[in-house]
This record gives structure tokens, C-alpha cells and sequence, in this order.
């Protein structure tokens, strides 16, 4: 049965799924923009204070083991899971380890900085990337 306009009820399924999809993917990059702004600020605001970047260690996934890496910046985190590089660069820094990153080092991958960290964790604990990353730059060198 087709409506007037001649679409069939299968096609107009197909396009509000398409115009679902690309609202969401909007979505998304516009949150991607705003979280990459919030990075850039924290590593401008880090350097004015004369805050020191310091080498950062990849932890294994299983945390049995750390790993050197070839990236300085900061910790954003208590944990020391989460940094940012003096490029711009948001990491987590967990790796698959062996003995490979033993012996080279880890080479953790730059990932999209979230606006939520910690958003969907086991743990439930949440925290908005403003308030970590204004969090960590009030913490100084601790």
C-alpha cells in the first residue's frame, strides 16, 4: 500500500532511520568539537602555570604490569588511567602489554576525549571532562 506521495511505509522507515543516524552523528561530532576545545584550554592553561609535564606509563590491562611510553603530558586522573599529552592528545593508558611494550615501551593510541568520563562505567563514578581537567590544573603538582 503506498501513501500519497508515493513512498512506501519500508521507505519511510529507511529514511527516518537515515535522518536518525545523521542527527546522531551530529550529535557526536559536535560533542567531539567541544571536548577537543576543553583539551586544547587545559594544555594552555597548564603551560601558563608553568605546570610540568612529566613522562607517562601505560598500565596493563590486568594492571599487573607498567609500561614507559614515549609521551609527556598529564595525569588528568587519581588513577593515572587518563592523560593528556603536551600536543593536545587525550589517552587512556591502558594497554595489552607482553613483552614487547616491556622491552620498547607501550604506544598508547590517541582516543576522542569524552565530554562525560567515566560515563557507562562498572563503577558508576562520572565526572564531566571540564570539571576533571579544572580539577587536575587546581591540584598543581600533586
Amino acid at each position: 500500500m503506498s501513501e500519497p506521495d508515493g513512498r512506501t511505509w519500508r521507505e519511510q522507515q529507511r529514511h527516518a532511520v537515515r535522518a536518525h543516524a545523521d542527527a546522531d552523528a551530529r550529535r557526536r561530532a559536535a560533542e567531539r568539537a567541544e571536548a577537543a576545545e576543553l583539551v586544547a584550554w587545559f594544555v594552555a592553561e597548564a603551560t601558563r602555570r608553568g605546570l610540568p609535564p612529566t613522562r607517562l606509563v601505560a598500565r596493563a590491562y590486568d594492571a599487573r604490569g607498567r609500561y614507559r611510553t614515549r609521551l609527556t603530558g598529564w595525569y588528568v586522573d587519581q588513577a593515572r588511567s587518563r592523560a593528556v599529552d603536551v600536543d593536545g592528545n587525550f589517552y587512556l593508558l591502558t594497554v595489552a602489554g607482553g613483552l614487547r611494550a616491556w622491552v620498547l615501551g607501550a604506544e598508547p593510541e590517541p582516543t576522542a576525549p569524552p565530554l562525560i568520563v567515566g560515563a557507562g562505567g562498572r563503577d558508576g563514578e562520572s565526572i564531566p571532562l571540564r570539571a576533571l581537567l579544572a580539577r587536575r590544573l587546581d591540584a598543581s603538582d600533586d
